[in-house]
């Protein structure tokens, strides 16, 4: 399959500090992709560089030229205190195509509403977004990357802190965007929902320490060796420039480590 998003010995970092270093690969058009890795591995680093909202200390992140993108960030990232109803929140989602001010016509009004009736909100349109659930906050914000239509989309934990059932009928949102040959890769925690669902998965802890096929990545020993290179990193450790890649993996070793 060809390359949607392509990395380039790619590193992100905050502060002259990298938290995503040196990595390449491609995540492949149409394919269903779970990021996973400990608390602080470079996971949501990752989606904000794709997004573009990092830029990168050194290498690249490319996007298909013919690619439309929608990021869901974690629920933590959202005011709920903004004074919004359900309808606004998803409406928000044609602004790609309409504009912050545009015009909203009936075949905009129906995609509104087909997106709250795919995720069971119904009846909510007028609900203030700060009287829902957490389950409820997270269907109307896949309503609104519902009507974004993109065929790249990136989602950034979205099952953190919702019920069973909202997890479940989410995952069946995500799997009619993958049998509609979208591209989504997805932050998740839970590997027993990354073996289950996901076809494929990369595993982070600062870096790739495996990428491919979701069971296999997931092996005991890659998981092994990503929990004790993420406890091992050195925080403090010097920033290297491009090409000295050696030198900024041997930096961020414990001592002891050749």
């Amino acid at each position: 399959m060809p390359a949607c998003v392509t990395f380039e010995d790619l590193t992100l970092g905050y502060n002259s500090h990298p938290a995503v270093h040196h990595l390449n690969g491609v995540v492949q058009k149409g394919s269903l992709t779970a990021v996973v890795g400990a608390n602080g591995s470079g996971k949501s680093t990752l989606m904000k560089g794709i997004v573009g909202i990092l830029k990168p200390m050194s290498g690249h992140c490319s996007i298909a030229a013919d690619v439309t993108l929608a990021y869901l960030p974690q629920q933590s990232e959202l005011d709920r205190s903004f004074p919004a109803r359900v309808i606004d929140l998803v409406t928000l989602g044609l602004w790609p195509r309409r504009g912050l001010l545009g015009r909203y016509n009936s075949e905009d009004r129906k995609s509104v509403a087909d997106a709250l009736s795919a995720v069971g909100l119904e009846g909510f349109e007028k609900r203030p977004i700060d009287t829902l659930s957490g389950g409820q906050l997270q269907r109307a914000l896949f309503a609104r990357v519902l009507v974004q239509d993109a065929n790249l989309i990136l989602l950034d934990e979205p099952f953190n802190a919702i019920d069973a059932k909202t997890v479940a009928d989410l995952i069946g949102l995500i799997k009619r965007w993958h049998g509609e040959e979208r591209t989504v890769f997805v932050v998740v925690h839970d590997l027993d929902l990354v073996r289950e669902h996901f076809p494929d998965a990369l595993l982070l802890a600062r870096g790739s320490v495996a990428w491919g096929e979701a069971r296999k990545t997931l092996s005991s020993e890659n998981l092994l060796r990503a929990r004790q290179f993420h406890e091992a990193w050195d925080e403090d450790a010097p920033w290297c420039a491009t090409g000295d890649a050696h030198e900024h993996d041997r930096a961020h070793q414990p001592r002891g480590v050749a």
